[in-house]
């Protein structure tokens, strides 16, 4: 046997596994049983995936309580949601979602953003200690981490990541949305985002848009984007959505970033199980904040089954 003969052998052999698998598990190999997903289709602004059926059940349950409703009319809560149980028809549904709030910790999210995307373009060197700072910064919110990592990387480039033509996640437009604009320690300057001033902000509908881009692969790279998912994979803390998350879909894979100062409590989750698809983002400027963001998820999935049945 020739050497074009071994090629042409080893070309078929390895289409009929492709072959099998295919008929296996289709799911698999075409990328939809594990993220980020990659569709065909070009990515939609967020605000185009809003569905009026889900905005409608989510208004409604939320003004049910009587202390949810006071914090939404006086812009004390902003919630936003994503359904991605249909990846070809993904939902979109959010109260006070194009309102700046002050998110703690949870801009950390551009900060990775940032850090992936310098990485890629060779502006900053893939070490181990930055891997191993991102890591803290994500999963144990490591307020030390984290300001290593933006002053690696400054404020100028975090900002022209953010307002990146591919994934405005802050636009001045529609309210603003994700910043980072002060180091996570006593020092430093600021550089304050410039509507509202703030210096670590989000509206939940650029966190939803960050995480719904993520799924499909749309930040920096498909391969970056994975490597994201992989950082923000199994938080090791577990308060919050991932407190309750923990009792009633243990099976779930959970993606997440929080942050809490004083009154200020944030989260964002993306929750991948098999009964569970979908971003849930809350902000809420409350005592009880932590504890409300707890309460949450169970009326949201009720939401969300609603919205499908």
């Amino acid at each position: 046997m020739n050497l074009n003969d071994k090629k042409l052998l080893t070309i078929l052999r390895l289409s009929f596994v492709l072959s099998l698998m295919v008929i296996l598990n289709p799911l698999r190999v075409l990328g939809q049983s594990e993220l980020p997903i990659i569709l065909n289709d070009s990515i939609k602004p967020i605000k185009e995936l809003q569905s009026e059926k889900l905005q409608l059940l989510l208004e409604t349950e939320i003004c049910s309580k009587p202390k949810w409703r006071k914090l939404i009319e006086n812009r004390k809560m902003s919630i936003g949601i994503v359904d991605l149980t249909d990846i070809k028809n993904i939902e979109y549904a959010g109260l006070n979602d194009d309102f700046m709030m002050y998110a703690a910790s949870l801009p950390k999210i551009a900060i990775l953003l940032a850090a992936m995307d310098a990485i890629d373009k060779g502006e900053l060197e893939e070490t181990k200690e930055v891997l191993k700072d991102l890591r803290l910064m994500i999963s144990n919110s490591n307020n030390k981490a984290s300001t290593r990592m933006i002053d690696r990387l400054g404020y100028e480039k975090i900002e022209s990541v953010l307002r990146g033509p591919k994934n405005k996640l802050y636009d001045e437009e529609v309210g603003g949305g994700l910043w980072v604009g002060k180091r996570y320690a006593a020092g430093g300057r600021r550089y304050p985002e410039p509507l509202k001033g703030l210096s670590h902000a989000a509206t939940t509908r650029q966190v939803c848009s960050f995480y719904y881009q993520l799924v499909l692969g749309n930040l920096v790279s498909t391969e970056r984007s994975a490597q994201m998912l992989e950082i923000m994979k199994d938080p090791a803390l577990h308060h919050k959505f991932v407190n309750t998350l923990d009792k009633i879909a243990p099976k779930a894979t959970l993606f997440r970033k929080s942050g809490s100062w004083r009154s200020f409590h944030s989260d964002s989750i993306l929750v991948w199980g098999p009964k569970r698809k979908y971003i849930l983002v809350a902000l809420i400027d409350d005592n009880y904040g932590e504890q409300i963001i707890r309460n949450l998820v169970i009326p949201l999935e009720k939401v969300l089954k609603k919205s499908r049945s």
